[in-house]
């Protein structure tokens, strides 16, 4: 019976002279090759210039590859970097940090949205990015799964029957481990999945943002989680209760609810607070009314314009006097009931 999973898979699909075919490549250009086709119908549907996504594509692969790389040995190998800047844009590009490349994503779309067209046609920062959050995900589900095809990103060891063993890994001990990247493969899938429903079914009625929200807390939140079944990466995080990865992952999350609840927390909401507290006042000015002193006949003939006490039900005044106070009401934003 077999107790573990054996992997013993090469990195290398085919070798053309000196040059290989990774599958680690292939899964991330694979990633990025299907998201232009799918954001291609994304642009379609919503009636956007689709000569907007060649620019769009490039912007995604500079900004992540740079960010990505730059991040990297920012946070995981700074005395690299010091040592040899130019690693960042030399192959064979070992070693990407997902923290670095939503930094570098972020300033590349941010780029993107000062376009002209870009500006005259609706695409704001939090508009693409809603709409970028789609395709990360998916290119996020087939990365991860070419660190499992490298047997890189390994976890640690465990005795669950799903385990695999990673033969062709030399920097940790062949045992049976965690398939961590397998398991960050498929959170993300799960979220492409859900994004993908929430944008068929609620984009019309979405607050922006809402998608980016709901992507960073979920990416993040299970990357702190995942993180305790990986091995750390670099040495210096043994020494570390919580590792680079968990510690980066926190005000990303933060950002994530940050948009999260400003998209649920509106104005408006707090409009019927103001008129309740709004007719209590003017219930008991129209109860007090009556009971003022003859002398002041001029103040009462005023409200009886507005509202006659005597003649007419106190209920119906303060029903009037609300009226007119909703009618004063400025809205804030036309669409008020919105779906996160």
């Amino acid at each position: 019976m077999l107790q573990y999973i054996i992997w013993n898979i090469d990195p290398e699909i085919i070798r053309i002279g000196s040059w290989p075919l990774r599958w680690y490549g292939l899964c991330f250009a694979a990633g990025f090759l299907i998201g232009l086709q799918l954001m291609t119908f994304i642009f379609k549907t919503e009636k956007k210039p689709l000569s907007d996504t060649d620019p769009l594509f490039i912007t995604m692969v500079v900004s992540t590859i740079l960010g990505a790389r730059l991040g990297h040995f920012l946070f995981y190998e700074p005395s690299l970097f010091l040592h040899n800047p130019l690693q960042i844009i030399t192959p064979p590009f070992a070693g990407l940090a997902s923290h670095g490349g939503i930094i570098g994503i972020s300033i590349g779309l941010w780029l993107y949205t000062q376009r002209a067209s870009s500006k005259t046609t609706g695409q704001t920062f939090l508009w693409i990015t809603d709409r970028v959050c789609i395709i990360a995900a998916l290119a996020g589900a087939f990365i991860r799964f070419g660190n499992l095809m490298n047997s890189e990103i390994v976890g640690k060891p465990t005795d669950v029957p799903w385990a695999f063993v990673f033969l062709q890994n030399q920097e940790f001990s062949q045992v049976a481990r965690h398939p961590a990247q397998l398991y960050e493969s498929l959170s993300y899938l799960v979220l492409f999945v859900m994004l993908i429903w929430y944008w068929r079914t609620y984009r019309t009625q979405s607050a922006p943002g809402t998608m980016l929200g709901i992507s960073l807390v979920w990416v993040f939140g299970f990357r702190f989680l995942w993180e305790f079944f990986k091995e750390n990466q670099v040495a210096f995080e043994d020494s570390m209760s919580l590792n680079m990865g968990q510690i980066l992952s926190i005000p990303a999350v933060v950002v994530g609810l940050y948009l999260l609840l400003r998209n649920f927390i509106r104005p408006t909401l707090f409009v019927p607070v103001a008129l309740v507290i709004q007719s209590t006042s003017l219930c008991y000015r129209c109860e007090h009314t009556s009971s003022l002193p003859d002398s002041s006949k001029d103040h009462q003939s005023s409200w009886s314009n507005d509202c006659d006490v005597p003649t007419v039900n106190k209920q119906a005044c303060n029903i009037r006097h609300l009226q007119d106070h909703i009618v004063d009401l400025k809205q804030p934003d036309s669409k008020v009931n919105y779906i996160i």
